[in-house]
């Protein structure tokens, strides 16, 4: 691959398979020779608005057509993608727009929300974004609120050519910024080179099989915007010639349905998605035979539970091969082996040009001995350059190569390694990264609110779900479910409590510090408990 842009792989597999379909949706498919016109078509628009290699673009897609050709346009140009996740609200997308230096915000239809909040387009220009452009499958947005902001219909592109020469990048330049909760509860923006996200996607061929001239069918449910699924779906699906079913949310007998039409091969998923195709199996043991053409299924994001995986094998004999990875490692950087049993509980091993070691926690010092739990470290060609203009966080994490990943782990003598714990207070909730701090500082916003600790407590779908002990304001009226209803407003889906329990007091350390460990005895304290609230199906969310 001349230089080093992802972009290449279109360019590429355009000639290699023509005609052989990338991407299907509801919205269309799109072949590859077709997919690389749309993709050179944005290119070119970018460069007509003076985007020039290394600017920041934004985008916000759901899984759909768009995010894929928003994404390889934008690389296409020598830019710098920022995928943003689309469950955000207004405030904590100008904040990243903001950290990013993002120069152009370029989004898909019903995403306006995440531009312009309640504010308006004033809302919109208060971030440093210079452009705007939306997207649409008309000629241009109804929506009142864009009025003086460019919208882009499907015709708003037509006159770009549908030829153009990708960008000579170098494989050490910015490919994308990808937004991750820090230690300080503040999102950090992983700055990751085109050699992180090439290498990654690459490596598919030794973790999975991955093969030009068996090319798998993938179910695209995981969030594109996400790691997980912008590697080990899009990118790697595309470096090898494969067809991509894009799913914007997961529902497990819809899924099952696709599977079967569209004889999908590759599945990629969390564990609340593996344990909701149990689920509807076990109520329909009938659905099982839609999933008869997969050949393989992967998880990561979270531990997958030891009854999840009988029940894959006996409802749908398939092995889920279980991996490990962070947005700062692209972002695989371990998985269980193609072929063998599965250790239950384990992430398998170092994935092929990745090295992994255990340091002793909150040091650089290495652990020797097998069996001993220190800090999970990693080095290769999938680890970051840094944190985005954030020097202090990149040098507490990364030395000589080596990314401390902040999450405790043991290695058996065979060299598979098991993550036993974490660091840092971290919540996983359905594979998603929900960090205390910043669910605390929102619900301190409450008027009735004096003070309020969040915690993970153990759940069967979600892995981990988040509750919230409150100290009420004086004379303070709110119920808990009150409080839900607020923090669902105010933060995104996946972050805010489902569970609320109202306190007298937070217990505390002799140096004034919250003791989170005894928040469960004082269940004395208790004045209300909200009740588990559960969405519909399985969602990422």
């Amino acid at each position: 691959m001349q230089g080093g842009n992802l972009a290449l792989v279109l360019d590429e597999n355009s000639s290699r398979f023509a005609e052989r379909l990338a991407l299907i949706s509801d919205e269309g498919s799109y072949t590859y020779a077709e997919l690389a016109q749309e993709v050179n078509r944005v290119a070119g628009l970018l460069t007509h608005l003076g985007v020039v290699a290394g600017d920041r673009v934004a985008l916000s897609c759901p899984n759909s057509p768009q995010f894929t050709i928003g994404y390889f346009g934008i690389l296409k140009a020598g830019a710098v993608v920022v995928p943003l996740n689309v469950l955000l609200k207004a405030d904590e997308v100008t904040h990243q727009l903001n950290d990013s230096g993002a120069r152009v915000y370029l989004c898909s239809e019903g995403m306006t929300d995440l531009a312009v909040g309640h504010e308006g387009v004033a809302g919109f220009r208060q971030s440093t974004c210079e452009r705007f452009l939306l997207l649409t499958s008309a000629l241009a947005s109804t929506d009142p609120r864009l009025h003086g902001c460019e919208t882009l219909g499907s015709a708003g592109i037509e006159h770009q050519d549908d030829s153009y020469t990708t960008a000579n990048v170098r494989d050490d330049d910015l490919a994308a910024i990808l937004y991750t909760s820090g230690t300080t509860g503040k999102p950090k923006g992983a700055e990751l080179l085109h050699r992180n996200l090439v290498s990654n996607a690459a490596s598919a061929e030794l973790i999975f099989g991955s093969d030009y001239s068996r090319p798998d069918t993938y179910l695209a449910a995981l969030p594109l915007f996400h790691s997980f699924g912008q590697t080990v779906v899009q990118n790697a699906g595309l470096t090898f010639g494969s067809t991509l079913i894009l799913v914007p949310r997961f529902d497990p007998i819809a899924a099952l349905e696709l599977i079967e039409r569209h004889e999908v091969t590759f599945l990629a998923g969390v564990p609340t998605m593996y344990w909701s195709l149990v689920a509807a199996v076990e109520r329909r043991p009938e659905l099982a035979r839609l999933a008869r053409t997969l050949r393989l299924a992967v998880s990561g994001g979270a531990a997958l539970p030891d009854d999840v995986h009988s029940d894959m094998r006996r409802h749908f004999g398939i092995t889920v091969l279980e991996g490990y990875g962070l947005s700062e490692t692209a972002p695989v950087a371990a998985f269980s082996r193609l072929g063998e049993p599965p250790r239950v509980g384990s992430i398998g091993t170092p994935i092929p040009g990745v090295q992994m070691a255990l340091m002793r926690p909150g040091t650089w010092e290495p652990l020797r001995h097998d069996e001993a739990v220190g800090e999970i470290a990693v080095k290769g060609p999938n680890v970051m350059r840094g944190y985005h203009a954030n020097s202090a966080d990149t040098d507490s994490v990364l030395r000589d190569g080596w990314l401390r990943t902040g999450d405790l782990g043991r290695r058996d003598l065979d060299g598979w390694y098991y993550v036993v714990d974490r660091t840092s207070d971290v919540i996983i909730r359905g594979g998603y990264n929900i960090y205390p701090r910043e669910v605390e500082a929102a619900l301190a916003k409450h008027p009735d609110i004096a003070a309020a600790a969040v915690v993970g407590v153990p759940d069967e779908r979600y892995g981990e779900e988040i509750r919230a002990y409150v100290v009420p304001a004086a004379g303070a009226l709110s119920s808990a479910a009150d409080v839900v209803a607020w923090a669902r407003a105010a933060m995104a889906g996946y972050k805010y409590p489902r569970h609320v329990e109202f306190v007298d007091h937070l217990p505390t350390t002799a140096t004034g510090k919250v003791a989170k460990r005894l928040l469960d005895t004082t269940g004395s304290n208790v004045r209300d408990v909200d009740p588990t609230l559960r969405e519909v199906g399985a969602s990422l969310v």
